[in-house]
């Protein structure tokens, strides 16, 4: 017997190794493993003794059927190559949770050559592609593949938009952002400005709704000490700070008349004066803003200066409010699902396909502000994979009352039942089931596996 030739000092040595340790025979059955092996998998190696190795569950074994006595026979590479070298696969613990690891293994030959078993040394990488996931998800979000410049979207409407910014932050004129509160105007002039010429120089930001007249004339221009009360030195104004580059007043619809012409002048004669202080102070500035407001209308109704107007209107921006691209709901969940996700620690995958119709559906008054809302609070409430309709209480009424939880065996089968409707439906195409369900097509993948559907020719589901 092959067991018994084992070296007399085997156990204390493979005992004291950090790499688990398994010996099978030419059957692919388990002789024997080490400590270590125990520990990264659950499994005493008296379970494991005399078991077949798919008790672990590599997930790159293959069954080539059975053999004359009834029992599987494996696709090993390690038999039919003679060695396997720094593999990745995946094992299965004994609680069912995943155990990455990096596998090397070699024959065991008796003295006429004739194959007696094999030796695997397993390296838990775990940590490891924890990590690379951790890395691929910051990546994803820094970087998303249908976006610019951070801002996501692939609706013909954000195209325009995108090609508008990119050409207006070549220019030096005075650029106004117009769209409704929660559109994601602040992102926009984040990007004109890494886009432009001034982007070695500062970009800075003013809210001209936040602050009194007095105190919004001096944060722009700034003051001498001594120019009222409280001023204690002299202080540069956001002008001057944005000297050589690029100014960005928001919500320049409540600037007051008064402080309307102060900043006209400014803007024609590239020159401002501080506070309690007479001498010019001449400033290089493109002026970026944004509102929310109608100016045109306000102009007709006197409460915006007309000159002021025609200064600031030279590049027009408009933002679509989000029920105007509701073809970008599907990729800013997704992309917010995996930023929350990342904050969280939750493990929600997306959203369930009814659950994204009403997304789609909804009028979305606070725009990309009111969505990531809702996400947030559906993170909260949801303690499934996916999340679903009673997890949106303020796009669904009915989703108030407590929904009745079903039991975990319950769940999984709902959900699996789900993903098969969702591919039967697309016809097995995994990118517009993806879509459908508010994930990514990684995300997908991951739920395939982890409810055992395949997909080829025809749709199918493993027994669990």
């Amino acid at each position: 017997m092959f067991s018994k030739n084992l070296g007399r000092y085997w156990e204390t040595i493979v005992n004291t190794m950090a790499d688990g340790v398994i010996v099978v025979d030419a059957d692919c059955n388990i002789l024997t493993s080490n400590r270590a092996l125990e520990e990264m998998t659950g499994y005493d190696k008296r379970e494991l003794a005399g078991q077949p190795c798919t008790i672990l569950g590599c997930d790159v074994c293959v069954s080539d059927g059975s053999n004359a006595a009834g029992k599987a026979k494996l696709n090993c590479d390690l038999f039919s190559r003679g060695k396997v070298v720094k593999r990745r696969c995946q094992l299965r613990r004994r609680d069912g949770k995943k155990l990455h690891v990096l596998k090397n293994a070699a024959i065991l030959k008796d003295s006429s050559g004739k194959t007696v078993g094999g030796v695997e040394t397993i390296t838990d990488i775990t940590d490891l592609v924890e990590k690379e996931e951790v890395i691929r998800e910051l990546k994803h979000l820094l970087l998303p593949q249908e976006s610019f410049e951070g801002i996501v979207g692939k609706s013909g409407k954000m195209a325009d938009i995108f090609e508008l910014i990119r050409n207006a932050a070549a220019s030096d004129a005075p650029i106004i952002i117009y769209g409704e509160s929660g559109t994601g105007k602040e992102l926009a002039v984040n990007a004109i400005h890494r886009l432009g010429k001034r982007s070695k120089r500062p970009l800075i930001k003013v809210s001209c709704a936040a602050l009194s007249e007095s105190l919004l004339e001096s944060e722009l221009f700034g003051h001498v000490k001594g120019a009222f009360t409280g001023a204690g030195k002299d202080r540069k104004g956001r002008f001057e700070a944005a000297h050589r580059g690029d100014l960005f007043l928001d919500e320049i619809g409540d600037i007051p008349l008064s402080m309307q012409i102060k900043l006209l002048r400014a803007l024609q004669e590239k020159e401002i004066e501080r506070v309690g202080e007479q001498t010019p102070i001449r400033v290089d500035v493109r002026i970026i803003a944004a509102t929310h407001r109608d100016l045109r209308a306000m102009c007709r109704e006197g409460s915006f200066r007309e000159d002021l107007f025609y200064r600031l209107n030279v590049i027009p921006i408009n933002l679509p409010p989000l029920r105007e691209r509701p073809e970008d709901i599907p990729l800013l969940v997704d992309y917010f699902i995996r930023t929350i996700r990342m904050r969280t620690g939750k493990d929600i995958q997306g959203v369930t396909e009814q659950a994204m119709g009403l997304l789609i559906a909804s009028q979305w008054p606070g725009n990309i502000r009111e969505l990531i809302n809702i996400l947030e609070y559906a993170f909260v409430v949801c303690r499934e994979e996916l999340i679903s309709v009673h997890h949106l209480p303020t796009l669904h009424p009915e989703g108030m009352r407590p929904p009745c939880r079903p039991s975990r065996g319950e769940g999984d089968r709902t959900r699996k039942e789900e993903l098969l409707r969702i591919l039967e439906n697309t016809g097995g195409n995994r990118q517009e089931a993806a879509r459908l369900l508010g994930i990514s097509r990684v995300t997908l993948w991951k739920l395939l596996k982890r409810h055992a559907i395949s997909i080829g020719p025809l749709i199918r589901s493993e027994p669990n």
